[in-house]
């Protein structure tokens, strides 16, 4: 039986095998080795402390201590939700009305199926990620859960098409390439379309399962028993088949300000269809992009990046435009605040302070 991600061997000391720390920046929260603890849960989310503790050159209960030491002061979190396979996904931009921005932000903050909301500076004052079951649900929630709260002028939703690179994809790049092969690598990231209706409702055993991993994606296997009302092992067995057959996404997140990502910029581009393909999936693989995602409208790429500041927007389209000719920036917006992100709400610092679970609107 394979150890569980939360379990340490009861023969680990509380000494370490190497060093403990970096020289911890204080206007980052961040250590060297907190990052590379970051990057490691990116790789292998659900990987054993022994695992990861090799490959950072510590034991597992240092580094399963500065995990927790980071996820109880919100500064990292691995969390779990739905395949992008499995739901109907837009993005929707929101203009409100003179004085009615807080309000607006905090209704929708408040809405199960918004999952993401960055609050922006340009033509449109919020950016929202939302899910539903279906696109006539999708139509609804906009247009009334959405468009009819107290304070919203207008809003534009974008279809989401296919999902070339996500946050479960993206990396914080502080490990070096000896330490990388200890976790087995990155994988590439793949292609994933977004569903228009959904097919078949995931059994209650595995909305109890993604709920429990959404709100701490590294709970034992026996934890998530006790959570969910089954055994350990056939927690263990739906989990793993979950992950197999790619019906659940985990990943790592970070307090991104705190690192020194300052920037978020969201970008509406557009490329000639027959190389949109192939610009996804190179622009997947930059440091900087966070998500890009082909959308419906004018507009068919959609890319989202994270950046060491506004200096550093002006070299990123630099390298966009050598790299990609064909690809043509329509819009640019900066993100001033990002208040929740897949379901956690976020502090002005980016630390995670709460949660919203995940809910889908009704058929």
């Amino acid at each position: 039986m394979s150890e569980s991600p939360s379990e340490l061997p009861e023969s680990i000391s509380e000494s370490t095998n190497g060093p403990d720390s970096g020289t911890e920046d204080a206007l980052s929260g961040f250590s060297e080795l907190d990052l590379a603890l970051i990057d490691a849960l990116q790789a292998a989310p659900r990987a054993p402390w022994t695992r990861i503790g090799q490959a950072l050159g510590v034991n597992a209960t240092t580094a399963a201590r500065r995990f927790e030491r980071l996820r109880a002061e919100g500064l990292a979190w691995v969390t779990a939700y739905d395949a992008a396979k499995t739901a109907t996904v837009a993005y929707v931009e929101v203009r409100c009305r003179p004085r009615a921005f807080d309000r607006v932000s905090a209704a929708v903050r408040a809405l199960p199926w918004v999952f993401s909301v960055d609050e922006t500076a340009g033509d449109f004052d919020l950016f929202l990620s939302v899910a539903a079951p279906d696109l006539p649900s999708l139509g609804r929630a906009v247009h009334r859960g959405i468009g009819g709260l107290r304070g919203v002028r207008s809003t534009r939703t974008r279809l989401g098409i296919t999902l070339y690179g996500e946050g479960r994809d993206w990396r914080m790049r502080a490990m070096n390439p000896a330490e990388r092969a200890g976790l087995g690598g990155a994988p590439t990231a793949r292609p994933r379309t977004y569903s228009t209706h959904l097919h078949e409702r995931p059994s209650p055993q595995d909305q109890a399962l993604l709920s429990a991993l959404g709100a701490d994606g590294r709970l034992g296997y026996g934890e998530l028993g006790a959570l969910t009302g089954m055994s350990e092992h056939t927690a263990r067995r739906r989990l793993q088949r979950m992950i197999r057959d790619g019906d659940i996404t985990l990943r790592c997140d970070l307090a991104h300000p705190m690192a020194g990502l300052s920037t978020m910029v969201v970008y509406r581009t557009s490329v000639p269809h027959a190389l949109l393909e192939q610009t996804g999936n190179a622009l997947a693989r930059l440091e900087q992009v966070r998500m890009c995602v082909s959308v419906s409208g004018p507009y068919n790429l959609l890319v989202l990046v994270w950046l060491h500041g506004l200096g550093a927007v002006d070299p990123f389209e630099a390298l966009l435009a050598e790299r990609f000719p064909a690809l043509e920036v329509r819009d640019r917006t900066v993100a001033l605040h990002s208040p929740k992100r897949m379901s956690w709400l976020l502090d002005e610092h980016g630390r995670a302070t709460g949660r919203v679970p995940l809910g889908l609107p009704e058929h």
